[in-house]
Parts: C-alpha cells; structure tokens; sequence
C-alpha cells in the first residue's frame, strides 16, 4: 500500500484493523508510535491479558527470522488468532527477511504490528512494506497544530472543560515533543481544573511542564559527551513525562550503531568527519551535529562495539523483567556516558 499521510493516520488507525493483519508504525514521535500500536491491538480483538493470545517481542528477541515468521502463522495454544507486538524495530535483518517473506505472502492467520523508530524513507523497513498490498503502514511524525488542538479539545472535553484563547495558546507553546507527553500534561491540567468550567492563562502557567521538550535526544546527546548530570536531569524529564525509559535505550542503540556505521564509511572511502556528515549524517539536526561529529572523531571501533552490545543486553532485560525497566536502563546509559567521559579526556 501507498503510505498513509501524517494528517491520515488517525482516521486510518481507527478504521485499519478491518483491512490489515499486518502493520509497521514508525516515526520520530515515539510517544505517538506506542499509542496508535496500542489503539491497533486494542482493536484487533485479541484479548490483551492473554499470555496465549498477545506475544510482545523486542527486536532483540529475533535471532534470525524464522521465529517471527513462526509466531505469526503458528494457531494459538487454544485455537483463535494471536496477535504479536513487535517492538524497537529498526532496519535488522532477522526482521526484514521475515517482512520479507510476509510482504510477498498471502495474510497470516495472526496480526502483526510492528512498533518502529524514526526510519529514512529508502530505508530496508520501509523499502519492504510501503509497496506491499498486504501492509499497512503508519508514519508518527509530532502533531502540528491542527492535531494539537484536537487533543486538547477532546480531552478537556471529557472533564466539560473549555479553554480560553490565550491559554491555548500558552499551552500549545509548551506540548507537542511527544503525543503521550502532550496528552499526560493535558490530562493533570484537565484534573487541576474539574469542576471550574474553563481553563485560564495561570491555570497552565501552575500545572504545565514544558512538554515539547522532553526528548530521548536530549539523553542521548548527554550519553555522547559524557555529561552524568545533563542525563540525569534528561531522564528525570523522560520519566516525568510517563514516557517509557526504553526508548532512551533505542535512540541509543541506534545512534551508537550509526556512528558506528559512519566511522565505516570513513575507512572505506578515505573521507573526512564532515563529508560523511554530509551523507550520512544528513537528516541529524543542526543543533546536534557538532555532538555526533566529537563523538566520530572520538569513538574508537571497539568501544562502539562493547557499548552496543551493553545497550543491546540492557534492552533484552528490560523486557524479560519489566518492573525494573527504569533501573536497568538508568545503570546501563550511565555506563555508557561514564565510557564517553573517558574517551573524551583520553583524547582531549
């Protein structure tokens, strides 16, 4: 199928689980990635406090590519469909050979949904499933205005709340970074305000977080330099927000995986720091660019290895023990940053 436009994707998600059995979620709203991957299994009808029926998998979880295709044609252990939540997703190749296959097959008696980060159109993912018939696929970019506004009409809605236009305004300035961010702040200032009938400039200014701001970015920048405090605070905000503390450690993984990549091409090609941020690094934001290229010139081959394969480790626990995910990947990230501290002064 053709890609579903960002302005679509709402429409699309309530509607898709009559068409599609099989979906990939990416973008860089990871918030908004988890949600709309929560709405579809929500609605595909498999119950979701069935062990037998609902199979979460991280991408870790997949060797090589035949125990996704497994799971997804095999009949559940008391007959009806099952339905496997596949997530951290990025371009491995366990997963696209097994995309692969399902692309080119008939529908599998099972649903997939499969929860990605911020994937490069072109990209082996995205290459695999925008083409195929039999995939539905959902890009999660952050809400404009439009969609800013509609969540925060249905949400006050719920409480018999309205909004005046300057705090709209106030409040619009401080959401949209991330939609399960925007949507939590937007339900404690729908709590602080019940009963009162609407919402005022001070009611925002009292309850309001800067929620635009909280950013697996921030954290992985902070990883990059070494900064212990910086990642503290950034993690703090990451929580704060009821975003999952998971994500930091994917944006991490694949931040490190690709340098790791660039210092590569590099080798191969004999090219300068900024010739490969030219090519590669190209889609970076300006802001961060100046951190990727340090860590470019500082990273050694194997200690991008050895970080890579901690993360990979951190990521794999926090989903085989879940109620101590937090921990996990607080101890794991600042081993990470502790590492590029070293690295910096070794080579400052």
């Amino acid at each position: 199928m053709a890609e579903i436009k960002s302005n679509d994707s709402d429409s699309f998600v309530a509607r898709a689980s009559e068409t599609y059995r099989i979906f990939v979620i990416y973008g860089p709203d990871r918030g908004l990635v988890s949600e709309r991957a929560a709405i579809l299994a929500r609605k595909s009808g498999v119950a979701q406090d069935d062990p037998f029926s609902m199979l979460k998998l991280d991408v870790g979880d997949l060797q090589d590519g035949g125990r996704l295709l497994d799971e997804v044609n095999s009949l559940g252990l008391f007959g009806g469909e099952k339905l496997v939540w596949l997530r951290g997703a990025g371009n491995e190749k366990p997963l696209l050979d097994a995309m692969a296959v399902l692309a080119a097959g008939p529908p599998p008696p099972n649903r997939l949904i499969v929860e990605a980060g911020d994937l490069k159109k072109g990209s082996g993912l995205r290459k695999i499933a925008e083409p195929a018939k039999a995939i539905g696929v959902i890009p999660c970019y952050s809400d404009d205005a439009r969609a800013l506004n509609a969540l925060i009409d249905a949400e006050l809605a719920q409480d018999g709340l309205t909004i005046t236009p300057a705090a709209r305004r106030q409040l619009m300035d401080l959401i949209g970074g991330d939609r399960v961010a925007s949507r939590n702040e937007i339900r404690k200032l729908s709590l602080y305000c019940r009963g009162s009938g609407i919402v005022e400039e001070e009611d925002v200014a009292a309850i309001i977080g800067d929620a635009s701001s909280v950013s697996t970015d921030d954290a992985v920048d902070a990883v990059l330099t070494g900064d212990l405090p910086a990642l503290r605070h950034a993690l703090q905000k990451v929580v704060a927000s009821k975003s999952p503390i998971f994500l930091v450690l994917q944006a991490c993984l694949k931040q490190l995986q690709m340098i790791d990549s660039m210092r590569a091409e590099m080798h191969e090609k004999n090219l300068q720091t900024g010739q490969v941020m030219m090519t590669l690094g190209r889609h970076i934001h300006f802001r961060r660019k100046p951190v990727v290229e340090n860590a470019l010139r500082t990273w050694s081959p194997e200690a991008l290895l050895r970080e890579t394969e901690r993360l990979q480790s951190a990521i794999l626990q926090t989903r085989r023990r879940q109620n101590l995910e937090n921990s996990i990947a607080f101890q794991s990230l600042m081993a990470v940053a502790l590492q590029s501290a070293r690295t910096g002064r070794r080579t400052g």
